[in-house]
This record gives structure tokens, sequence and C-alpha cells, in this order.
């Protein structure tokens, strides 16, 4: 392969719909302002600021940026370190994994080759965080596989301070609620009621990083009534407070 074995670029992209991205090396890319949503093989994960995606070499994957996003890619030959153990996983990262991102940095692609040194931090940051892959965030969504469960998603995510009634969505699809119930099981795992706590959790999470809206108001977005009842949603799916987790974000 051309060029060195590992590399690390600063990147910046502005906001762009869902786009297919491919590349030949594993790609570790750790998002540092912003946030974005990654999918592959049937599920979509968010990767909000301070967090890592790993993407192996030559996976397709669709990639959404819903506003501008800074981040800090370090890109590894096949050749150079074992296969991530997931095609796609967005994942927490420790103080270690992003002092090491930081200090890999210091060589770009323009790099004929690598010293001992380099070579050996790069081998470093791999494992540190192929190891930290395995332990994924549950930031994620199943990928709907069918138009009625895509269109419901949408029209819910869109509305999730007053989502239509199950009801009103069935009719949108042309389905009856029960069959569309059994449809979104099937497809998601959840039933409507998991889908849109999980919906509001994960917009609630992105909706921290883009703002400094007050927690109480980005909770009344996402169609809490009460912030008790948030912070305890919030917590069983990231294991924080929502400050706690907005503060998580400054550490990168």
């Amino acid at each position: 392969m051309i060029g060195p074995p590992a590399y690390s670029v600063a990147q910046s992209f502005a906001p762009a719909p869902k786009q297919p991205f491919k590349v030949d090396r594993h790609y570790l890319l750790y998002a540092a302002e912003g946030v974005m949503r990654l999918e592959a093989e049937g599920t979509v994960w968010s990767l909000p600021p301070a967090r890592a995606a790993l993407i192996a070499a030559g996976a397709p994957i669709d990639v959404t940026l819903p506003v501008r996003i800074v981040c800090r890619s370090v890109l590894f030959s096949p050749d150079f370190v074992p296969p991530p153990p997931h095609v796609l996983s967005v994942f927490e990262m420790t103080p270690l994994a992003r002092e090491l991102v930081l200090e890999c940095g210091r060589w770009g692609r323009e790099e004929e080759q690598l010293s001992d040194y380099a070579a050996g931090l790069f081998k470093t940051l791999a494992s540190v965080a192929w190891k930290l892959s395995e332990t994924p965030s549950l930031l994620n969504m199943p990928a709907p596989r069918s138009e009625p469960v895509r269109k419901v998603l949408q029209l819910a995510e869109r509305s999730l301070a007053d989502p239509p009634s199950f009801e009103s969505l069935a009719s949108e699809v042309a389905m009856s609620p029960r069959s569309l119930a059994r449809k979104i099981s099937a497809e998601l795992g959840m039933n409507w009621r998991q889908t849109l706590q999980k919906l509001r959790v994960i917009n609630a999470v992105e909706a921290l990083s883009r703002s400094d809206l007050p927690v109480t108001e980005i909770a009344f977005a996402q169609g809490y009534r009460s912030l008790s009842a948030f912070n305890a949603a919030f917590r069983d799916l990231t294991g924080k407070t929502p400050s706690d987790y907005r503060a998580s974000f400054r550490l990168g």
C-alpha cells in the first residue's frame, strides 16, 4: 500500500446529507466538535464529541452530517494492524486513547516512513482503540428495513416533543396499528414505546452537543414532561446524567 503504514490527519466537514463512504485503510475517527451519524450492517450510530468511530478498511458505510464536525482521524494500513473487531463501532474514549490520538497527530500522510517510536505509538493506539471498540456505545438504532418503518421513524423524530399518535402514524403508512406494531418489533427489536424512548435520548445527546441550551429545555423538546424522567432515561442509556455527559464533550 502506498504511503506510510499509519498516519494522522485533522479534518473538518460541513453539514451534508447521507452519503456513502469507504476507505482502503482502517479508519479511527475521533470527534472533537459536532455530531454525525454513521450507518453500516443495519445499525445507525450517533457519534457525539469526545467519542470515536472505528471503521474497517473497505467497509461501505453511510455518513450523515447534520452539523459541521471537526475530527482527528488516524488511518492504518491493513498490513500494519489486525482487522478491527467490527465493521463499524462507536465507543467511549479513555484519557489514554485521547492522548495517543493527539500524539500520533505529529505524523501526517506526507511521511515516507515511520520511526520505531512513531510506529510503536500507532500500534499502541490501535491496540487500545481496538480493545475499546469491543464495548460499543448504546447510542445506536437498528436501521429500518422497510419503507413504512423508515417513514414512521422520520415522522416521529421530526416532532418528538409531541409525536403523532400511533394510530395516525399507522394510517400514514396505510397499515393497521397492530400490523405496524408487529413490523416495528420485527425490524427494530423494540416495541414502539421503547423505540420512542431511545430516539429521544439519542436526539437529546445530539442536542446537548450542538448547543448550550439548558438541560430542562432539551428534555422538554424531546417530549419529556419532567426532568427526573429525562434524567432516568438518559442515565439508563449512557450511564451518565445529561449534565455530566455534556461536560464529557469538553474532555477532548
